[in-house]
């Protein structure tokens, strides 16, 4: 344990103390007695709220748990009368103002990344551009792939291909098609295309799309056009090893990518104490300042990653224009549940980790809202933070009142600190319009979260009967409900043009055929981003955006109803079905496999997100949210006597063995088979199963805390 300081009050880790007066404060000019005096002030004023609250929740959850118990309809009019649901408001719009444009105005992908991680923060910060052949030419968005070793020639043919077919679409040219262009050049003002039998002619059949280029205008290096709101780079080297062979000398096509990007101090990390909660600042800090960067070897030599610098073009007209080199920074706080030892209150108990988390991300974000750093995060002035885990609107009106009084602290304008709100809890989900009227002025971001949705749906449901399947859950009908509920309900309160609205992950990075295939939809559907697992899925996924122009299909969507509440509430309760004993071990085998591989590196080694293989080898993102899902499965099952005590060991035991098998390339990685007794990330697993109904909410996190900081003090 470190050495616990007195700070107004307040007994706050040493490491804490140390970054926060040093590092933080002292380049803001902050005196360090006044802040933390406001701190204490504000830990005073909510941490007995946020305790209420919590309370609230087990107090529902009671109610509906002794509802099913009896047999009772735990339908609209039971929900509404113990206060789950509350009344609907009258129509509203949203007063959210001083939001840039890739929140408000512009349609495009989304990353999260977990905030310890400084290589992967630095490249999703840095996905804001991203080169459509290298996306193509490396994963299965085209048939085939490369051949090992040095560039093939022949996926590269294939490549550029497909990369013109697409500028064919989003770019097309007044005379033919891109492959017809022997080479470009700017002439009054104008685009011109040379084409293959020399004959130059003006480029495109309506210039308003071509915003710039670089180099010489005779020659230029890069010509930049915008569609749809997002620009398309086309980089022209004729002394490259792709552009040498292309008639127009074209060497790569980059996309605008990951407008947004979502820093996560939330389900994708294993922060558990004042050390990790520290590291995670000092990322963030780097963010704001600029200057994070991280080394690593690759190929024998040192790598520095920093932020990108911006890109500067040259108008049509000969001006200049300067372009966002990184994606916008959002920031995910914690939700109102887990606390911290990192800071005891006057009681000694811990103090609420999103309050801290509140007052930390805001505080460092000074650094932009001054313009201290080296680059600017927000133009327009925010402070952009994502609140996950909340569940209905007095939570939301909590976090509005908590915001408050952070910008108080600073000496921020009111509704400078923005917020996304999560809309991933059932309580959450069937009360969104008051949701988002508690947050009316500081809204910014509305995000369907299937998995912890899926997640709370088991819990809140648990006495409700054995569960489907998992893999059947996607097409469970309060599913369909939900997205199209989120996308209405959003437009209704007037978050187009002003917010994003956004839908969830594609968690196989490996499958980009599938993600083109299927992602299509979300779009479609009226999210004006949605959640990608990389860069390189950054790149197709703005394709989507090429072809679907969002903000009209958001006025045709905001012209239909808003389905009503009955679908949503549909239990995924398989009534009257007796599955086979080899159907029940399956399931149990898929979810304990899936425990097993994502709970041995939290707990082990201390990774919240990763790509972990699945029950049959294909590796997928999981994260907290993926973990909640299948341990509530387990533990619904159990409960109804679907399956026994010994039946969830049996599985376990099986699944260590392929975890095991799967990990056994990781010099980090701690055998479970065999160890059961002593392997802390297998009780872990075990206890997610066994206690799962007890958990708050169904929760991963108490128990993984708790298994986490075991092992720590071991180490």
């Amino acid at each position: 344990m470190p050495e616990m300081i007195d700070r107004a009050g307040l007994s706050v880790a040493e490491p804490l103390v140390r970054f926060v007066e040093s590092k933080v404060l002292l380049g803001l000019g902050i005196d360090a007695e006044a802040w933390w005096r406001g701190v204490a002030d504000i830990f005073d004023r909510f941490a007995p709220q946020n305790r209420a609250l919590l309370a609230v929740r087990e107090t529902l959850q009671a109610e509906i748990d002794a509802r099913y118990v009896a047999g009772g309809a735990v339908d609209e009019a039971f929900l509404r009368g113990i206060g789950y649901l509350v009344p609907e408001p009258a129509p509203f719009t949203i007063g959210t103002e001083h939001v840039d444009a890739e929140v408000a105005t512009m349609a495009g992908p989304q990353l999260v990344v977990p905030i310890l991680n400084a290589r992967f923060v630095l490249n999703a910060a840095n996905a804001r551009w991203g080169s459509l052949y290298d996306a193509f030419y490396g994963t299965d968005a085209l048939p085939g792939k490369a051949k090992p070793g040095a560039y093939d020639t022949e996926r590269g043919a294939q490549v550029v291909v497909a990369a013109k077919s697409f500028l064919d679409k989003a770019v097309p040219l007044a005379f033919g098609p891109w492959d017809s262009v022997a080479g470009f050049a700017i002439a009054d003002g104008k685009l011109m295309a040379q084409g293959l039998l020399g004959e130059a002619r003006p480029a495109l059949a309506d210039g308003g799309a071509f915003v710039g280029y670089r180099g010489d205008p005779a020659a230029p290096s890069s010509l930049l056009f915008r569609h749809n709101g997002l620009h398309i780079e086309v980089v022209i080297d004729r002394d490259s090893s792709v552009g040498q062979d292309d008639p127009a000398g074209i060497a790569d096509i980059l996309l605008e990518s990951a407008l947004t990007t979502i820093v996560d101090l939330e389900d994708s990390v294993a922060a558990v104490d004042a050390e990790d909660k520290v590291a995670a600042y000092t990322n963030w800090l780097g963010l704001m300042r600029g200057d994070l960067s991280e080394s690593f070897d690759k190929g024998g030599r040192t790598i520095v990653r920093k932020l990108e610098a911006d890109r500067d073009y040259v108008t049509p007209d000969g001006g200049t224009l300067t372009l966002v080199g990184r994606s916008l920074l959002f920031v995910r706080n914690v939700g109102h549940l887990m606390t911290t030892p990192a800071v005891l209150l006057a009681d000694d108990s811990e103090a609420p980790e999103g309050i801290l988390d509140a007052i930390l991300t805001s505080t460092i974000a000074l650094y932009d809202l001054r313009a201290m750093g080296t680059f600017r995060n927000s133009r327009a002035g925010s402070v952009y933070i994502v609140k996950p885990k909340m569940h209905g609107p007095e939570e939301c009106a909590f976090t509005n009142t908590l915001f408050d009084a952070v910008e108080d602290l600073l000496g921020i304008d009111r509704h400078t600190i923005k917020v996304g709100v999560m809309d991933e809890e059932r309580r959450t989900s069937a009360n969104l319009a008051a949701c988002i009227q508690a947050v009316n002025d500081r809204i910014v971001f509305i995000n369907t979260g299937f998995l912890d949705r899926t997640g709370d749906e088991m819990h809140t449901a648990m006495r409700a009967g054995p569960m489907i399947p998992k893999a059947e859950m996607k097409a469970s009908d309060w599913i369909k409900a939900y997205e199209d509920r989120n996308v209405r309900i959003g437009l209704a309160a007037g978050l187009s043009g002003k917010a994003q609205i956004g839908k969830g992950m594609w968690a196989a990075p490996d499958r980009m055929a599938d993600m083109m295939d299927q992602k299509i939809a979300h779009p479609k559907s009226g999210a004006n981003t949605a959640w990608v697992p990389s860069p390189t899925a950054a790149t197709l996924h703005a394709m989507h955006y090429h072809e679907v122009d969002v903000f009209a299909g958001q006025k045709a969507i905001a012209a239909e109803p808003v389905p009503g509440l009955e679908r949503l509430l549909n239990v995924p309760v398989a009534g009257g079905r007796n599955w086979t004993p080899q159907e029940v071990q399956a399931e149990l085998d898929n979810n304990a496999q899936g425990i097993l591989g994502y709970v041995v590196r939290w707990i082990d080694q201390g990774v919240g997100c990763s790509k972990v293989p699945d029950i049959h080898d294909i590796g997928l993102m999981e994260d907290r949210a993926t973990l909640r899902i299948s341990s509530q499965h387990m533990a619904n099952w159990l409960l109804h006597g679907v399956a026994t005590e010994g039946d969830v060991d049996a599985a376990f035991a099986r699944m260590a063995k392929k975890v095991d098998a799967q990990n056994a390339g990781d010099s980090l990685y701690r055998p479970m088979s065999g160890h059961e007794e002593t392997s802390l990330a297998y009780q872990a697993a075990r206890a997610l199963v066994f206690e799962g109904v007890g958990q708050p909410s169904g929760y991963t996190e108490p128990l993984l805390h708790a298994f986490r900081l075991l092992v720590k003090a071991a180490a």
